[in-house]
């Protein structure tokens, strides 16, 4: 299964996964006009592909075969000063 990928010019980190490239009509109205105009990254084949860097590799086929699209959000951000903080009160209580 071939896989067209493309990022986002208005969200940091945010890709697009659809089947076959500039074929955005499974992709709702909505989230390309959140998304942006998409700027190709890559195509690749997800049959010789085990896994991918930050998506779900079983989730990406799932939702292309599905949806016809796959959106990969960007992680998570860490708040290092909240864990410092809990860790912080963690240890105040067991003194």
């Amino acid at each position: 299964m071939l896989c067209v990928i493309y990022k986002s010019p208005k969200k940091a980190q945010t890709y697009l996964f659809i089947k076959q490239r500039d074929k955005f009509e499974d992709v709702p109205e909505a989230l390309m006009a959140m998304f942006g105009i998409p700027t190709l990254v890559t195509i690749i084949n997800l049959d010789n592909k085990d896994k991918l860097a930050l998506a779900d590799i079983n989730k990406v086929r799932e939702n292309l075969n599905n949806q016809g699209f796959y959106l990969q959000l960007p992680p998570p951000q860490e708040d290092l000063l909240k864990e410092h903080k809990e860790q912080m009160k963690l240890k105040s209580q067991q003194v």
